[in-house]
């Protein structure tokens, strides 16, 4: 009689983990789950290498956590060194870092694997292999997910990729989809499985990842292009974000099987409804796409609405964030922009004027008093000589003084008006205490009116 062949036989390939079937249905796999953790228990606590392979794994978990405690002060002061990488090298080495255990499991089980493949028999090591191939897929996983921003997508993709990569190295792949494929939502002729929708999450989950690194791509593009203005900048970007993830729900829409007919109807109706009740959010999305075509806002002009001044930092969809010089963001609905008044001090010109009134005494020459004050402003750094110098001109002679108008111009609005106002302000006294020009204040005289006082009645008068 031939010898029976046992996975711990010298020469017998190991057997799979977990049989597969392809033809099942939910009764069967659900009892394939039962009868895997029961060969699980029984590979626990049945003596022979199978046992062994599982505490040389549990050995190989502790000593990465070991290593990774005694080398972790000498790679982050490797990592302080670094300062002068760039962030995304610099966000890699933290990641990395992070992952010191995984990387050190990852190497000493594959280290073990191979070792034991070539000094003993496959047999006695193919649950360390099947582990080293889960923990090498978890941490390109873990690694590779960095692409996704949004931390809670990131998680999601995260565990779903683990999920996969463990039932595929397990065996136990068909009989998970044949379980969730029964898992089923049934409305009419409308049937939507467990299996549909973690489908159709993947695929969203893709093509978002893929929509982002798009318009990132075109948004750099459209940044370092020169002769497209920043208002169309922001206007195509803002297009090519609308196209992609407009196609992202399409295509989202289609692969959770729903008829696009039906819901096209369904949308225009409750579109009207919505239409009604936003009519001010469209009328902002409105005005903020008649205000990337006729350029009349940009980022960076400087602006005054009302009270508020300051300059532009971003058009929204819905509103314009302005940027005050005392850091306040104020977030100004787009159509204020368009129904309101607004002064745009640097829509087609960058140079502004400014204008400041003082007044002298009657005493002091007026033309000395102009030549002083124009040669004053024109010493403040940011007032401009060229094309426009300052200058200076009587406006009127009043009670105490002879009234001036001082102008002159700047080309740096986003730095603020009124400090270029303070220094003309500062450097004009400078100026006339120099010169001895005077800067007349109202004056009054009080006079007492005694008893002998004009005017006043004698006190011996009938």
């Amino acid at each position: 009689m031939d010898e029976e062949i046992t996975p711990e036989t010298p020469g017998a390939d190991p057997p799979p983990l977990l049989a597969t079937e392809l033809e099942l249905d939910p009764h069967a796999a659900a009892n394939s789950v039962l009868d895997w953790l029961e060969s699980l228990w029984l590979i626990v606590i049945t003596p022979g290498w199978r046992q062994y392979q599982i505490l040389i794994l549990l050995g190989l978990v502790g000593l990465s956590i070991l290593l990774r405690l005694a080398t972790r002060e000498r790679i982050d002061g490797w990592m302080r060194a670094r300062a002068g990488w760039p962030k995304w090298q610099l966000r890699l080495l933290i990641h990395l870092r992070d992952r010191l255990s995984m990387i050190y499991f990852v190497i000493l089980s594959w280290t073990v694997y191979a070792v034991m493949q070539e000094v003993t028999w496959p047999s006695r090591s193919w649950l360390i292999g099947i582990v080293a191939t889960i923990a090498l897929a978890w941490l390109a996983i873990g690694i590779g997910s960095r692409l996704v921003r949004n931390r809670t997508l990131r998680r999601v993709v995260e565990v779903s990729l683990w999920a996969y990569v463990t039932l595929l190295a397990l065996g136990f792949l068909d009989e998970t989809v044949t379980f969730l494929d029964q898992l089923a939502l049934s409305i009419g002729t409308f049937r939507l499985t467990a299996l549909v929708l973690i489908k159709a999450l993947v695929l969203i989950t893709a093509l978002l990842i893929g929509a982002r690194l798009l318009t990132n791509a075109a948004a750099g593009g459209l940044r370092r292009n020169e002769d497209i203005s920043p208002s169309m900048q922001v206007l195509g970007i803002k297009i090519t974000q609308l196209v992609l993830y407009g196609m992202v729900v399409l295509f989202g829409v289609q692969a959770l099987g729903f008829d696009l007919t039906g819901l096209a109807i369904l949308s225009g109706a409750i579109g009207v409804g919505i239409g009604f009740g936003l009519q001010k959010v469209v009328s902002n999305l409105v005005s903020g796409v008649i205000i990337l075509l006729d350029r009349s806002i940009k980022p960076g002009d400087v602006i005054s609405l009302g009270e508020t001044f300051g300059w532009i930092d971003s058009l929204g969809a819905r509103y314009v964030s302005v940027v005050t010089r005392d850091g306040r963001e104020y977030l100004i609905p787009n159509e204020d922009l368009i129904t309101g008044q607004v002064v745009n001090w640097t829509h087609s010109n960058e140079r502004v004027r400014l204008d400041i009134h003082f007044g002298t005494s009657y005493q002091d020459d007026p033309h000395k008093v102009r030549r002083v004050a124009i040669e004053a402003a024109s010493g403040v750094q940011r007032v401009l000589s060229v094309p426009s110098a300052p200058v200076c001109h009587i406006v009127g002679f009043g009670d105490s003084s002879v009234d001036y108008i001082l102008r002159f111009w700047i080309s740096d609005t986003t730095l603020g008006l009124t400090n270029v106002r303070g220094n003309v302000y500062l450097a004009l006294w400078d100026a006339f205490r120099e010169n001895g020009i005077s800067i007349p204040f109202p004056q009054r005289e009080v006079r007492l009116l005694g008893d002998d006082s004009p005017g006043k009645p004698p006190s011996d008068a009938p």
